[in-house]
């Protein structure tokens, strides 16, 4: 159940950071760059607390790291799925 919630949390906290990029194709304008990557840093952090109190401190810094870097690269693909299939 921790890993669960630490993969739901990262996610939403790199996606908030997404949706603040000028380049995101999910919005049509993105979201304001200092409240959203402060709550998705937030976000990220919390993650990475919750699941340093379940694993060593290296092994969940390292699940972050990871799990960060493939929603990173998925976010852009998931986006140019969406803005395709909108009319």
């Amino acid at each position: 159940m921790v890993m669960i919630l630490f993969l739901l949390l990262v996610f939403t906290g790199c996606l908030s950071q997404y949706l603040t990029s000028p380049h995101q194709r999910w919005l049509a304008r993105p979201l304001a760059a200092g409240p959203g990557r402060a709550a998705g840093a937030a976000l990220q952090a919390g993650g990475l607390a919750m699941l340093a109190q379940a694993v060593q401190v290296a092994a969940a810094v390292f699940t972050l790291c990871a799990w960060a870097m493939l929603v990173f690269v998925l976010l852009p693909y998931l986006g140019a799925l969406i803005s395709l299939r909108r009319p």
